[in-house]
Protein backbone atom coordinates (compact mmCIF):
# COMPACT_ATOMS: atom_id res chain seq x y z
CA UNK A 1 0.00 0.00 0.00
CA UNK A 2 1.33 3.44 -0.93
CA UNK A 3 2.56 5.56 1.98
CA UNK A 4 0.08 8.26 3.01
CA UNK A 5 1.35 11.85 2.77
CA UNK A 6 1.23 14.76 5.19
CA UNK A 7 -1.17 16.56 2.82
CA UNK A 8 -3.59 13.62 3.02
CA UNK A 9 -3.34 13.59 6.83
CA UNK A 10 -4.14 17.32 6.83
CA UNK A 11 -7.14 16.79 4.52
CA UNK A 12 -8.54 13.96 6.67
CA UNK A 13 -8.26 16.13 9.79
CA UNK A 14 -9.57 19.27 8.11
CA UNK A 15 -6.47 21.33 8.97
CA UNK A 16 -3.49 22.81 7.18
CA UNK A 17 -0.19 21.04 6.59
CA UNK A 18 1.54 23.44 8.97
CA UNK A 19 -0.87 22.40 11.77
CA UNK A 20 -0.02 18.72 11.20
CA UNK A 21 3.67 19.62 11.35
CA UNK A 22 3.19 21.42 14.67
CA UNK A 23 1.40 18.37 16.10
CA UNK A 24 4.19 16.03 14.97
CA UNK A 25 6.87 18.28 16.48
CA UNK A 26 4.97 18.75 19.77
CA UNK A 27 4.76 22.51 19.21
CA UNK A 28 2.95 24.35 22.04
CA UNK A 29 1.03 26.59 19.61
CA UNK A 30 -1.74 24.10 18.81
CA UNK A 31 -5.13 23.29 20.30
CA UNK A 32 -4.87 20.09 22.44
CA UNK A 33 -8.01 18.57 20.86
CA UNK A 34 -6.70 19.28 17.35
CA UNK A 35 -3.33 17.80 18.27
CA UNK A 36 -4.96 14.62 19.61
CA UNK A 37 -7.10 14.25 16.47
CA UNK A 38 -4.03 14.60 14.24
CA UNK A 39 -1.90 12.17 16.27
CA UNK A 40 -4.74 9.62 16.38
CA UNK A 41 -5.07 9.87 12.58
CA UNK A 42 -1.30 9.49 12.14
CA UNK A 43 -1.40 6.32 14.23
CA UNK A 44 -4.44 4.94 12.39
CA UNK A 45 -2.93 5.46 8.94
CA UNK A 46 0.65 4.60 10.05
CA UNK A 47 1.98 7.82 8.59
CA UNK A 48 5.77 8.27 8.60
CA UNK A 49 7.19 11.82 8.21
CA UNK A 50 9.14 12.38 4.99
CA UNK A 51 12.57 12.49 6.62
CA UNK A 52 11.95 9.20 8.39
CA UNK A 53 10.46 7.60 5.29
CA UNK A 54 13.66 8.32 3.38
CA UNK A 55 15.63 6.81 6.24
CA UNK A 56 13.79 3.49 5.86
CA UNK A 57 16.14 2.67 2.99
CA UNK A 58 19.18 3.23 5.17
CA UNK A 59 20.63 0.85 7.72
CA UNK A 60 19.03 0.62 11.15
CA UNK A 61 20.23 3.12 13.71
CA UNK A 62 21.47 2.11 17.13
CA UNK A 63 19.02 4.36 18.95
CA UNK A 64 17.33 3.60 22.26
CA UNK A 65 14.39 5.75 23.31
CA UNK A 66 13.26 6.44 26.86
CA UNK A 67 9.66 7.65 27.09
CA UNK A 68 8.86 9.29 30.43
CA UNK A 69 5.22 9.88 31.29
CA UNK A 70 5.03 12.54 33.97
CA UNK A 71 8.50 14.01 33.62
CA UNK A 72 7.74 16.33 36.56
CA UNK A 73 8.08 13.27 38.80
CA UNK A 74 11.60 13.65 40.32
CA UNK A 75 11.81 9.87 40.59
CA UNK A 76 12.34 9.77 36.82
CA UNK A 77 15.14 12.35 36.81
CA UNK A 78 17.68 10.05 38.45
CA UNK A 79 16.53 7.09 36.37
CA UNK A 80 16.92 8.99 33.09
CA UNK A 81 20.47 9.99 34.01
CA UNK A 82 21.41 6.39 34.82
CA UNK A 83 19.83 5.08 31.63
CA UNK A 84 21.56 7.69 29.51
CA UNK A 85 24.97 6.78 30.92
CA UNK A 86 24.38 3.07 30.38
CA UNK A 87 22.98 3.41 26.85
CA UNK A 88 25.71 5.76 25.65
CA UNK A 89 28.31 3.55 27.32
CA UNK A 90 27.17 0.67 25.11
CA UNK A 91 27.73 2.84 22.01
CA UNK A 92 24.04 3.41 21.33
CA UNK A 93 22.32 6.73 20.73
CA UNK A 94 19.98 7.98 23.45
CA UNK A 95 16.65 9.74 22.85
CA UNK A 96 14.42 11.08 25.65
CA UNK A 97 10.75 11.71 24.85
CA UNK A 98 8.40 13.38 27.32
CA UNK A 99 4.83 12.08 27.18
CA UNK A 100 2.02 14.37 28.34
CA UNK A 101 -0.41 13.08 30.97
CA UNK A 102 -3.28 13.02 28.46
CA UNK A 103 -1.22 11.33 25.76
CA UNK A 104 -1.06 7.57 25.21
CA UNK A 105 2.57 6.53 25.73
CA UNK A 106 2.29 3.54 23.37
CA UNK A 107 0.99 5.71 20.51
CA UNK A 108 3.87 8.10 21.16
CA UNK A 109 6.31 5.17 21.01
CA UNK A 110 4.85 3.93 17.71
CA UNK A 111 5.40 7.32 16.11
CA UNK A 112 8.89 7.65 17.56
CA UNK A 113 9.91 4.19 16.39
CA UNK A 114 9.02 5.09 12.81
CA UNK A 115 10.66 8.48 12.94
CA UNK A 116 13.94 7.43 14.62
CA UNK A 117 14.29 3.80 13.48
CA UNK A 118 14.68 2.70 17.08
CA UNK A 119 16.44 -0.38 18.33
CA UNK A 120 14.56 -0.54 21.61
CA UNK A 121 12.33 1.38 24.02
CA UNK A 122 12.16 1.87 27.78
CA UNK A 123 8.93 3.28 29.24
CA UNK A 124 9.02 5.15 32.55
CA UNK A 125 5.48 5.37 33.88
CA UNK A 126 2.30 4.70 31.96
CA UNK A 127 -0.79 2.53 32.16
CA UNK A 128 -0.84 -0.68 34.18
CA UNK A 129 -3.06 -2.26 31.50
CA UNK A 130 -1.74 -0.84 28.21
CA UNK A 131 -3.70 -1.48 25.01
CA UNK A 132 -2.47 -4.68 23.40
CA UNK A 133 -3.55 -3.67 19.90
CA UNK A 134 -1.12 -0.76 20.13
CA UNK A 135 1.68 -2.83 21.68
CA UNK A 136 1.42 -5.24 18.73
CA UNK A 137 2.36 -2.33 16.44
CA UNK A 138 5.75 -1.98 18.12
CA UNK A 139 8.35 -3.95 16.18
CA UNK A 140 11.28 -3.48 18.58
CA UNK A 141 11.88 -4.80 22.12
CA UNK A 142 10.55 -2.69 24.98
CA UNK A 143 10.70 -2.61 28.76
CA UNK A 144 8.00 -1.07 30.94
CA UNK A 145 9.69 0.23 34.08
CA UNK A 146 8.17 1.51 37.38
CA UNK A 147 4.72 0.13 36.45
CA UNK A 148 3.69 -3.44 37.22
CA UNK A 149 2.00 -3.76 33.84
CA UNK A 150 -0.24 -6.69 32.98
CA UNK A 151 0.38 -7.88 29.40
CA UNK A 152 -1.43 -10.57 27.42
CA UNK A 153 -0.08 -13.93 26.31
CA UNK A 154 -0.10 -12.88 22.66
CA UNK A 155 2.67 -10.33 23.25
CA UNK A 156 6.38 -11.12 23.07
CA UNK A 157 9.80 -9.44 23.18
CA UNK A 158 9.16 -7.26 26.24
CA UNK A 159 10.12 -6.79 29.86
CA UNK A 160 8.39 -5.42 32.96
CA UNK A 161 10.46 -4.07 35.86
CA UNK A 162 8.77 -2.58 38.92
CA UNK A 163 7.77 -2.98 42.52
CA UNK A 164 4.38 -4.32 43.61
CA UNK A 165 2.66 -0.95 44.08
CA UNK A 166 -0.50 -2.37 45.63
CA UNK A 167 1.39 -4.49 48.14
CA UNK A 168 3.85 -1.73 49.08
CA UNK A 169 1.02 0.77 49.52
CA UNK A 170 -0.69 -1.79 51.75
CA UNK A 171 2.50 -2.03 53.79
CA UNK A 172 2.56 1.73 54.43
CA UNK A 173 -1.11 2.04 55.40
CA UNK A 174 -0.94 -1.07 57.57
CA UNK A 175 2.04 0.54 59.35
CA UNK A 176 0.02 3.69 59.98
CA UNK A 177 -2.80 1.57 61.38
CA UNK A 178 -0.39 -0.23 63.69
CA UNK A 179 0.82 3.18 64.86
CA UNK A 180 -2.72 3.76 66.13
CA UNK A 181 -4.15 5.80 63.24
CA UNK A 182 -7.69 5.06 62.09
CA UNK A 183 -8.57 8.30 60.31
CA UNK A 184 -6.02 8.13 57.47
CA UNK A 185 -6.46 10.46 54.50
CA UNK A 186 -4.91 9.62 51.14
CA UNK A 187 -3.65 12.08 48.53
CA UNK A 188 -3.97 10.09 45.35
CA UNK A 189 -3.78 10.61 41.59
CA UNK A 190 -6.31 11.80 39.05
CA UNK A 191 -9.72 10.16 39.27
CA UNK A 192 -9.22 8.70 35.76
CA UNK A 193 -5.76 7.30 36.56
CA UNK A 194 -5.04 3.85 35.14
CA UNK A 195 -1.56 3.39 36.55
CA UNK A 196 0.27 3.38 39.89
CA UNK A 197 -2.24 5.77 41.48
CA UNK A 198 -5.00 3.20 41.16
CA UNK A 199 -2.77 0.40 42.46
CA UNK A 200 -1.69 2.41 45.49
CA UNK A 201 -5.28 3.39 46.24
CA UNK A 202 -6.26 -0.28 46.15
CA UNK A 203 -3.49 -1.08 48.62
CA UNK A 204 -4.81 1.68 50.89
CA UNK A 205 -8.33 0.24 50.76
CA UNK A 206 -7.18 -3.32 51.45
CA UNK A 207 -5.08 -2.26 54.45
CA UNK A 208 -8.01 -0.39 55.96
CA UNK A 209 -10.27 -3.38 55.43
CA UNK A 210 -7.80 -5.81 57.02
CA UNK A 211 -7.50 -3.50 60.03
CA UNK A 212 -11.27 -3.28 60.47
CA UNK A 213 -11.47 0.36 59.32
CA UNK A 214 -14.32 1.47 57.06
CA UNK A 215 -13.34 3.16 53.80
CA UNK A 216 -14.38 6.83 53.87
CA UNK A 217 -14.46 8.70 50.53
CA UNK A 218 -14.28 12.04 52.36
CA UNK A 219 -10.67 11.14 53.24
CA UNK A 220 -9.72 10.51 49.59
CA UNK A 221 -8.37 13.55 47.74
CA UNK A 222 -7.56 13.31 44.03
CA UNK A 223 -5.10 15.52 42.18
CA UNK A 224 -6.00 18.76 40.47
CA UNK A 225 -6.14 17.98 36.71
CA UNK A 226 -4.95 21.53 35.94
CA UNK A 227 -1.67 20.95 37.79
CA UNK A 228 1.26 18.74 36.85
CA UNK A 229 0.57 15.53 38.70
CA UNK A 230 3.58 14.64 40.83
CA UNK A 231 4.48 18.03 42.30
CA UNK A 232 4.64 19.71 45.69
CA UNK A 233 2.10 22.26 44.44
CA UNK A 234 -0.45 19.51 43.80
CA UNK A 235 0.18 18.05 47.26
CA UNK A 236 -0.26 21.47 48.80
CA UNK A 237 -3.55 22.10 47.00
CA UNK A 238 -4.88 18.61 47.78
CA UNK A 239 -4.20 19.08 51.48
CA UNK A 240 -5.81 22.51 51.48
CA UNK A 241 -8.95 20.94 50.01
CA UNK A 242 -8.83 18.18 52.63
CA UNK A 243 -8.54 20.70 55.47
CA UNK A 244 -11.39 22.76 54.03
CA UNK A 245 -13.68 19.71 54.15
CA UNK A 246 -13.54 19.85 57.94
CA UNK A 247 -13.38 16.07 58.33
CA UNK A 248 -11.24 14.72 61.19
CA UNK A 249 -8.01 12.84 60.36
CA UNK A 250 -4.79 12.04 62.20
CA UNK A 251 -2.58 10.96 59.29
CA UNK A 252 -2.05 11.81 55.63
CA UNK A 253 -0.67 9.23 53.22
CA UNK A 254 0.56 10.69 49.92
CA UNK A 255 1.23 8.38 46.98
CA UNK A 256 4.50 10.22 46.22
CA UNK A 257 7.10 11.96 48.36
CA UNK A 258 6.83 15.27 46.50
CA UNK A 259 3.09 15.29 47.20
CA UNK A 260 3.81 14.55 50.87
CA UNK A 261 6.21 17.51 51.09
CA UNK A 262 3.53 19.78 49.65
CA UNK A 263 1.09 18.36 52.20
CA UNK A 264 3.44 19.26 55.06
CA UNK A 265 3.60 22.85 53.85
CA UNK A 266 -0.21 23.10 53.79
CA UNK A 267 -0.39 21.66 57.31
CA UNK A 268 2.21 24.15 58.57
CA UNK A 269 0.36 27.03 56.88
CA UNK A 270 -2.82 25.95 58.68
CA UNK A 271 -1.06 26.46 62.03
CA UNK A 272 -0.46 22.77 62.75
CA UNK A 273 2.68 20.68 63.22
CA UNK A 274 3.99 17.42 61.72
CA UNK A 275 3.82 14.91 63.37
CA UNK A 276 2.47 16.41 66.60
CA UNK A 277 -0.92 17.30 65.06
CA UNK A 278 -0.92 15.30 61.83
CA UNK A 279 1.34 12.43 60.74
CA UNK A 280 2.46 12.41 57.11
CA UNK A 281 3.78 9.49 55.05
CA UNK A 282 4.98 9.36 51.46
CA UNK A 283 6.07 6.92 48.79
CA UNK A 284 9.21 6.60 46.58
CA UNK A 285 12.13 7.15 48.98
CA UNK A 286 13.50 10.31 47.35
CA UNK A 287 16.54 12.09 48.80
CA UNK A 288 14.32 15.12 49.41
CA UNK A 289 12.25 13.01 51.81
CA UNK A 290 15.35 12.02 53.76
CA UNK A 291 16.65 15.57 54.16
CA UNK A 292 13.27 17.26 54.66
CA UNK A 293 12.44 18.45 58.18
CA UNK A 294 10.90 16.39 59.62
CA UNK A 295 12.29 13.54 57.54
CA UNK A 296 9.48 11.67 55.83
CA UNK A 297 8.41 8.14 56.57
CA UNK A 298 8.17 6.61 53.11
CA UNK A 299 8.31 3.50 50.93
CA UNK A 300 11.77 3.43 49.36
CA UNK A 301 11.89 2.09 45.81
CA UNK A 302 15.15 0.41 44.68
CA UNK A 303 15.65 2.91 41.86
CA UNK A 304 19.23 2.01 40.97
CA UNK A 305 18.51 -1.72 40.85
CA UNK A 306 15.33 -1.27 38.80
CA UNK A 307 17.05 1.02 36.30
CA UNK A 308 20.00 -1.33 35.89
CA UNK A 309 17.68 -4.29 35.40
CA UNK A 310 15.51 -2.46 32.85
CA UNK A 311 18.58 -1.66 30.75
CA UNK A 312 19.98 -5.20 31.10
CA UNK A 313 16.70 -6.79 30.01
CA UNK A 314 16.32 -4.47 27.02
CA UNK A 315 19.75 -5.29 25.60
CA UNK A 316 19.16 -8.97 26.28
CA UNK A 317 15.95 -8.77 24.25
CA UNK A 318 17.71 -6.87 21.47
CA UNK A 319 20.28 -9.67 21.20
CA UNK A 320 17.90 -12.61 21.58
CA UNK A 321 14.96 -11.14 19.56
CA UNK A 322 12.33 -12.81 21.75
CA UNK A 323 11.22 -13.36 25.32
CA UNK A 324 8.95 -12.19 28.16
CA UNK A 325 10.81 -10.90 31.21
CA UNK A 326 9.19 -9.95 34.52
CA UNK A 327 11.14 -8.63 37.49
CA UNK A 328 9.33 -7.38 40.59
CA UNK A 329 11.61 -5.84 43.21
CA UNK A 330 10.84 -5.53 46.92
CA UNK A 331 10.72 -2.02 48.37
CA UNK A 332 11.30 -1.13 52.00
CA UNK A 333 9.54 1.03 54.57
CA UNK A 334 11.90 3.79 55.68
CA UNK A 335 10.85 5.31 59.00
CA UNK A 336 11.43 9.03 59.36
CA UNK A 337 10.25 11.61 61.87
CA UNK A 338 6.94 12.52 60.22
CA UNK A 339 4.79 9.81 61.81
CA UNK A 340 4.03 9.42 65.50
CA UNK A 341 2.27 6.71 67.44
CA UNK A 342 -1.11 7.66 68.89
CA UNK A 343 -3.33 5.88 71.40
CA UNK A 344 -6.97 4.89 70.90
Amino acid sequence: MEQITIKEIAKICGVGVSTVSRAINNHPDINPETKKKILDTITEYQYIPNNSARNLKRSESNTIAVLAKGISNPLFGAMVQMLERDILGKQYLFVLQQVDEEENEIEAAIRLEKEKRLKGIIFLGGASHPREDLLHQLTVPYVICTVNAVLGESLDNFGVVSIDDEAESYRMVDYLCRMGHRRIAILTSLARDSSIGTLRLEGYKRALRDNGIEYDESLVVTMDPDEQTYTMQNGYQQTRRLLNRGVPFTAVYAIADVIAIGACKAIFDAGMKVPEDVSVAGFDGLDQALYYQPSLTTIEQPIREMTTEASRILFELINEKTGRRYRIFPAKLREGQSVRRISG
